[in-house]
């Protein structure tokens, strides 16, 4: 028979102080008042609904959607570099004359260069994000970061040469990953239970803003034959950075990261500043809240290193942010995301094409806010699931009309395809995504694992943006609509894993959430798991 867990020990009662500090956080899991205080706050996050939660965290909604647009920088300025391939007057600048024919071209080797040092970029960044919240804030972090991007931007918009191109290009990937990884981690930790996934899955809404305002951009500017054709598309980024700074210069820290760092006074002034004046919240319960479920997390020696992710539970936790941020890889985005390729096999003349395909990020819009309504009505893991399903049906049909006498009329079916696939992608597992990872950490480690799972987004990018153009060009494999079964395939067997693996987040608070992680709760019996927040496994 298992020992009696410290964790349900109550026979030392402490009251809890009307201020905070250190001495009174170290029997913390014993304390009767302050365990009372925390179910407290546990029945207020459940019992709140949505508009009770809108108009009670209405600024927390503001700050974190705030934050979140930071993520709209990324996805404008990671498709402005590769979009640039394709710019004559890029090509002009940057690349070398090949002939009357092909005129000048950028290499595909400093293609592949630029594109896999933004990737390497990211990553720099986002670790660094990690370890640097974790002593910082978000709030400074991301000052540096958007102080860091302006000047980073004077060096792509001046470069002279493709190898200074090159490093601008790498030196403004840094922060993008900062920001990648700093929106879903902030909202996770400002806003309350029932607006969590909505406010996590804006972050996605985030990053299709941005690949449209880059369409746009770029669609306006396309017949520009000066220098200006694309040193425009860069000067724009330099709207972003000062109003951004400005809001995180004002914005409250995260009330979790400032009980983490025992700062337990500021996390209470936190909370009033993200919640209104007049909704009669009771502050102290939720700081109890926040101080317990930090405690249990202790309790359970849960670190706050990178290596602490990789540890005991947490490393089923890592690997849940690590697999689903690679679903967007796996999912055969980088095949069916744009139906530009069939649309010109069909006939369609490539600016048509490119038109459509802009079209197609406006499906993806509003997909992402159909996405809200789904999520209201199911859980994480089942839009995850069925959100998968479908798309292997799509990229299943597109390779079984690959394999038969290609007509005009199959192009086009092929096509619609490839529109239905990014419209399911962008209802479901797209968005979901982000609000599963943001999630699913444990408090203490929720940016750094964010951060894993980003970076496990990014290296499987560099992989896959390596064999769809082997697959897909005529020089090479050649497999044309064929690649979709390729994709099929790794979709299966992230849906197969998801089956056994994927846990049910939705409804439940980071408290609940470490009990059950901690009693090893297997995924498929998460959401059905009644707890009563007094008994806790402590053995991993």
């Amino acid at each position: 028979m298992a020992s009696k867990s410290p964790l349900t020990n109550q026979e030392n009662v402490h009251v809890v102080p009307e201020k905070y500090d250190a001495e009174h956080t170290e029997n913390i899991l014993q304390d009767k008042t302050l365990i009372q205080e925390a179910r407290l706050a546990t029945e207020a996050e459940h019992n709140m609904t949505f508009l009770q939660a809108i108009k009670t965290y209405r600024k927390a909604v503001f700050w974190s959607v705030l934050v979140s647009m930071s993520i709209v920088m990324e996805g404008y300025d990671t498709t402005l570099i590769g979009s640039f391939f394709a710019y004559p007057s890029f090509r002009q600048k940057y690349g070398q004359y090949h002939g009357p024919e092909a005129g000048y071209q950028l290499s595909s080797q400093w293609q592949a260069g630029i594109t896999d040092i933004g990737a390497v970029g990211n990553i720099i960044g986002a670790l660094m994000n990690g370890y640097f919240t974790h002593k910082y804030g978000h709030r400074k972090v991301m000052m540096v970061a958007l102080a860091s991007m302006t000047g980073f931007l004077f060096i792509t918009f001046f470069a002279p040469n493709i190898e200074v191109l090159l490093i601008g290009a790498f030196l403004c990937s840094i922060p993008w990953g900062v920001y990648a990884t700093m929106g879903p981690a902030y909202a996770a930790e400002v806003c309350p239970l029932s607006l969590r996934g909505y406010l996590t899955a804006y972050v996605n809404l985030c990053w299709v803003i941005g690949q449209l305002l880059s369409a746009a951009v770029l669609r306006g500017l396309v017949n520009n034959q000066t220098q200006w054709g694309y040193r425009i598309p860069f000067a724009i980024q330099w709207i972003w950075p000062i109003p951004l700074f400005i809001g995180a210069w004002l914005c409250p820290d995260s009330p979790w990261w400032l009980v983490r760092a025992n700062r337990l006074e500021d996390a209470e002034r936190s909370l009033q500043r993200l919640t209104q004046k007049d909704a009669n919240l009771d502050h102290k319960s939720a700081i109890a809240l926040m101080v317990r479920t930090t405690e249990i997390e202790k309790e359970a020696e849960c670190g706050t290193s990178y290596w602490d992710c990789f540890k005991g539970t947490n490393l089923r936790r890592t690997e849940i942010a690590c697999v689903c941020f690679l679903g967007q890889v796996s999912n055969g985005g980088y095949f069916a995301y744009s139906p530009t390729y069939f649309f010109e096999q069909a006939g369609v003349s490539p600016t048509s094409a490119y038109g459509i395909a802009l079209g197609g990020t406006g499906l993806a819009f509003i997909g992402t806010c159909c996405s809200w309504f789904i999520m209201s009505k199911f859980g994480r893991r089942d839009i995850f699931i069925v959100g998968f399903s479908i798309l292997i049906c799509c990229l299943l049909l597109i390779g079984i009309l690959a394999c038969v006498q290609q007509t005009k009329a199959i192009k086009w079916v092929q096509s619609v395809l490839c529109l239905i696939w990014l419209g399911s992608y962008s209802a479901s597992v797209g968005p979901i995504i982000f609000t599963i990872v943001a999630e699913i950490g444990a408090t203490q480690l929720r940016t750094k694992t964010v951060v894993l799972g980003r970076s496990t987004y990014y290296v499987g990018n560099i992989i896959g943006g390596v064999l769809e153009p082997y697959m897909m060009n005529p020089t090479k494999w050649n497999w044309k609509g064929k690649t979709a079964f390729f994709w099929a395939v790794t979709s299966f067997l992230t849906t197969l894993w998801a089956f056994f693996r994927l846990p049910e987040t939705k409804d439940r608070t980071y408290e609940e959430l470490d009990i059950m992680f901690l009693g090893k709760i297997p995924a498929r019996k998460f959401f059905q798991e009644k707890l009563d927040g007094n008994e806790v496994n402590t053995s991993i």
